[in-house]
């Protein structure tokens, strides 16, 4: 990344409001990014309806701009690039880079380790089901700008993983790696929960010859051991008409000195002053 325009994002899903979990996440990401005098980009990944709430996409960024949190150039939503992301998925399968699976979860369940392979040997090839990367760059071990270097497991980083769903969505690994390389992103800042699916990504990037950006994976808030804030467990939204609180008790939470209480933008602006990455907390997870 050396000379080159930093390059960041926040990419929340519309599945409900923001909470104090994605305000971590959406300022880390921004202090990262301001302090580097780099560009912070928004993308709403709205790919999977299932698990979306009707008006989230606009509340999310209503929010943001109520917590001073601006984003660089117009925000981007997944849900325009489908076409791009079947057409990569023609070209992999076309190539004999992917194919298709029809193992139920209970088959996947009963191997020896992680799914292995089965489908991609059969002859004549499947035509329809969910589709898998045939994963020929794993990545067990990556460098993380916080933790330092983070091992997964072998066998997940070398399974063949799903990039589109049987039920015809894409996959979260495929659309984040082709909007990360299409928006230029040089560096994803994002909670700790998602250092698995890092390494999984890092594989696609190679796979794709697209470089590779910097990780920084943030501490999680937790309300209990092993249960982080989401909209899943029904996290409590942040209080938009009085965000200066909880941009206080954000950066707290990232080890960030306290800043004076004003008007979100200036609090932001003084905190990208004194932002200080090596005072962010190097657990994954911190009880509230």
């Amino acid at each position: 990344m050396q000379g080159q325009a930093y390059i960041g994002r926040f990419a929340p899903s519309p599945s409900g409001p923001l909470h104090f979990g994605s305000l971590i996440a959406a300022l880390g990401s921004y202090l990262r990014a301001r302090s580097q005098q780099g560009k912070w980009l928004v993308r709403i990944e709205d790919i999977d309806p299932p698990r979306e709430v009707a008006g989230a996409s606009t509340l999310i960024l209503s929010t943001l701009e109520a917590y001073g949190l601006y984003w660089d150039d117009t925000e981007l939503y997944q849900s325009t690039r489908l076409n791009v992301y079947e057409a990569k998925l023609q070209q992999l399968l076309a190539d004999e880079q992917a194919y298709f699976c029809q193992c139920t979860r209970k088959q996947i369940q009963a191997m020896p380790d992680s799914y292995d392979g089965r489908c991609a040997r059969l002859h004549p090839p499947l035509t329809h089901g969910a589709i898998r990367i045939k994963n020929t760059a794993a990545i067990a071990q990556f460098h993380d700008q916080l933790m330092g270097n983070v091992s997964v497991d072998k066998a997940f980083a070398e399974e063949d993983f799903i990039i589109k769903r049987r039920d015809g969505l894409y996959a979260y690994q495929l659309a984040v790696v082709m909007d990360d390389a299409f928006q230029g992103i040089t560096e994803v800042v994002r909670g700790s929960d998602l250092l698995t699916s890092s390494a999984r990504q890092i594989s696609l990037f190679q796979q794709f010859h697209a470089p590779v950006p910097e990780w920084l994976h943030l501490p999680l808030a937790c309300d209990a051991p092993g249960h982080k804030l989401s909209k899943q467990n029904h996290a409590q939204a942040i209080d938009n008409k009085a965000p200066q609180q909880s941009i206080q008790a954000a950066l707290g939470f990232l080890g960030q000195a306290k800043v004076d209480i004003d008007a979100p933008e200036i609090m932001l602006k003084q905190a990208v002053e004194q932002f200080d990455l090596a005072a962010i907390p190097q657990q994954q997870e911190i009880l509230l």
